[in-house]
């Protein structure tokens, strides 16, 4: 629109005492605001203020020009604010791939209709992160890799782990632990050995193997049938909820936890209220007392 920034200091010096008034509020000289209003009033034909003695007014055509001016820029600053209160309302979060699609997503219903008109977009991703800048609000991480940012750390849950399997596939190796077929995860290739250290399991070690790109084929995979996935507890608490999954050998706490990474300033009211909520549905994450591991060592 032609002459907008002339409108601009019309409307401030409009709603002003006096044009030095005007001036001020707009960080600009005295010359710069006559001069607007000059320009504008030689495209609108018509003189929009009068002095007199040391006073300055709105004429007749000045008045009526007020008016406009007010609905105008009002409406833009409602539409700015709400802008800005949409962009308040988005929440760019970077989650571990496995968690983000087996436990994170199937509960994002229930964060949303807790917080209406929340924008949650998700994006995944392992190990360091580097937040604002990036436009990263926040990361959920197993705690695995060195923080290498000055962030806030807020501990979610312990790490719980143990073989699961389909019924089924239990049934085929005849409930014999040697007998299984051990499936692993490129992303975290030292996780069964790392079980039957801490649980005492050793005659596994002789066992087939199958390897996939990421723990999520892992689970699919022990779903289908195809062999035993060590599974970390929030991964497959749903599958054994369903039937899908056992875990006739229980869980052991890995020694590792899930983190919540976010940076070190005063949270938007939608970064509070989902770090809450996160922490509320971890709660569940923990495995009861009859799922606990009785270790052989």
């Amino acid at each position: 629109m032609r002459h907008l920034k002339a409108f601009h200091i019309f409307h401030v010096a409009a709603s002003s005492p006096s044009l030095s008034e005007a001036a001020n509020r707009l960080n600009i000289t005295h010359g710069a605001v006559s001069k607007q209003i000059k320009v504008l009033e030689g495209f609108l034909g018509h003189a929009l203020f009068y002095k007199q003695g040391r006073h300055l007014y709105l004429t007749q055509e000045g008045e009526l020009l007020k008016q406009h001016t007010q609905t105008a820029f009002s409406a833009l600053e409602d539409g700015v604010g709400q802008l800005m209160q949409n962009q308040q309302q988005c929440l760019e979060i970077s989650c571990e791939p496995t968690l983000t699609m087996r436990w994170l997503m199937p509960r994002l219903a229930d964060f949303h209709n807790e917080v209406e008109g929340a924008d949650i977009r998700l994006s995944t991703a392992g190990g360091a992160v580097t937040l604002g800048t990036t436009g990263l609000s926040l990361a959920i991480r197993r705690d695995d890799f060195r923080v290498e940012h000055d962030y806030n750390t807020l501990n979610l849950v312990d790490e719980w782990v143990g073989p699961v399997f389909s019924p089924d596939y239990w049934q085929q190796v005849k409930h014999d632990l040697a007998g299984i077929k051990r499936l692993h995860s490129q992303t975290r290739q030292s996780a069964w050995d790392d079980w039957i250290n801490a649980s005492g399991h050793h005659g596994l070690v002789g066992n087939s193997h199958q390897t996939f790109a990421h723990f999520y084929f892992c689970f699919q995979a022990a779903v289908d049938g195809l062999g035993a996935a060590l599974g970390s507890y929030p991964l497959v608490v749903d599958d054994i909820k369903r039937g899908n999954l056992i875990a006739p050998f229980g869980f052991i706490r890995s020694g590792h936890k899930y983190i919540l990474l976010s940076q070190k300033r005063t949270p938007s009211d939608l970064e509070y209220r989902f770090s809450q909520w996160l922490q509320g549905c971890l709660v569940d994450c923990v495995p009861t007392e009859n799922e606990v591991a009785e270790l052989t060592i």
